[in-house]
């Protein structure tokens, strides 16, 4: 007997796209050392913890210091704290009611993102919009909903909702009958937006078909458009047909802390192969509480510090700031004669490439002319070819500064 590895890993043709441009910024800074290289490309953010968050923490950890308030293991699901403060600031406000039940802290929207599809069938055909996050593609690769990947970059079996100049980015609904649609407004990796009537038509087709949406919304702290919603809930009938995940890591500056979490409905229903209606929110529950130990004390009131009158205001200058990098990096590359799409409700750009060049090459002539790191649109699936992905999230001084050497370049 041997040990037999799970093959569906082979169908992933190439590395993960931050890992390649990880691995080509290393090349590119050992042959050149002394290059000055700015970094906008992975999402990470640069300003720190705001201080009513830091307060926060440091006092939890405190807390964590003393036998008379020292905590164990906490919930799976989260503390009631967090969730309570959840429920309150980011729903109510809409007009919209959860029970604390319905709502699970976590250590990350990717980690939730790529979890999530465990409690469904592997049977179920999926839709993913065109480009897309990498992570819904390679974990349901990974779990084996997918065949292989075909000649033009797509995987035999899953559905692509392709979006584009051409639909204005507006995914048209998928042509052929699918169960779950994973969608990512405001999107990465293209920084575009949906209205509510736009959302509404992907709420009517899961209601209609008996599908579930899987919405990330981790940017919708950036949203400043007055139709594009902040949650998918405030379209009617959404609580029945989706699941929402939100996370702190781009709001608040937790990429490093590690904090999120993922809203199902008790109203969200899937079914069994003989077709008897099953409750989604238990599976999850189930899922969580048996592979996933919680998020630690001091993280969650730090999150919890995020609501606080101060804390709001702390964190709308830190999204402010980021906000006016993306309005610079809009306004320097359409004035040197490039498209650019996106950073208006997104701290991401996504810019057309020139000269129809792609989108590999064109990542190469920044990193080496221009010292400038992005994302290659190719990455994030067959319609990213012929773009890139520029975030806002760097420092002002260096947004200016990568600005400035692109707009010398000569393309």
């Amino acid at each position: 007997m041997v040990v037999k590895i799970n093959e569906n890993y082979l169908k992933l043709k190439s590395s993960y796209l931050f890992t390649e441009v990880a691995r080509r910024e290393s090349e590119f800074i050992n042959a050149n050392p002394d290059a000055d290289v700015i970094k906008m490309g992975i999402g990470d953010v640069t300003k720190p913890l705001v201080p009513s968050v830091i307060n926060a923490f440091k006092d939890a950890v405190d807390e964590m210091g003393s036998a008379d308030t020292f905590m164990g293991y906490g919930p799976e699901q989260g503390y009631g704290f967090l969730a309570e403060a959840i429920i309150e600031n980011d729903y109510k406000k809409y007009g919209i009611e959860f029970d604390k039940s319905e709502v699970f802290i976590s250590d990350g929207a990717k980690c939730d993102t790529g979890n999530i599809q465990e409690i469904f069938g592997l049977d179920n055909k999926i839709a993913v919009t065109d480009p897309v996050y990498t992570v819904y593609v390679d974990t349901n690769v990974m779990a084996g909903r997918t065949g292989k990947m075909k000649d033009d970059g797509m995987y035999e079996n899953l559905v692509y909702l392709k979006c584009n100049t051409e639909n204005n980015f507006i995914p048209e609904l998928p042509d052929e009958d699918v169960d779950i649609i994973y969608l990512c407004y405001p999107n990465n990796p293209t920084g575009t937006t949906l209205t509510k009537d736009q959302l509404k038509v992907f709420v009517d087709y899961a209601k209609e078909n008996k599908a579930i949406i899987l919405f990330d919304a981790a940017y919708e702290a950036f949203i400043s458009e007055d139709d594009v919603p902040h949650t998918i809930y405030e379209i009617e009938g959404a609580r029945e047909v989706a699941i929402e995940f939100k996370s702190f890591s781009k709001t608040a500056g937790f990429t490093g802390t590690r904090c999120a979490y993922t809203v199902v409905p008790k109203e969200l229903i899937g079914y069994d192969s003989e077709g008897n209606e099953i409750e989604i929110n238990p599976l999850w529950n189930r899922r969580q509480t048996t592979k996933f130990n919680g998020v630690s004390y001091p993280v969650q009131k730090a999150a919890e510090a995020t609501y606080s009158e101060e804390g709001q205001a702390q964190i709308k200058e830190v999204i402010d700031y980021y906000m006016e990098n993306a309005k610079i990096i809009r306004d320097s590359l359409t004035e040197i004669g490039l498209t650019v799409y996106g950073g208006v409700s997104s701290p991401y750009i996504w810019v057309k490439t020139p000269n129809d060049m792609n989108s590999w090459d064109f990542f190469d002539i920044l990193l080496n002319e221009a010292n400038v790191i992005g994302t290659p649109g190719s990455g994030f699936g067959p319609s990213g070819e012929g773009y890139l992905r520029l975030t806002a999230f760097n420092t002002l001084e260096n947004t200016k500064e990568a600005m400035d050497r692109i707009s010398k370049l000569k393309f």
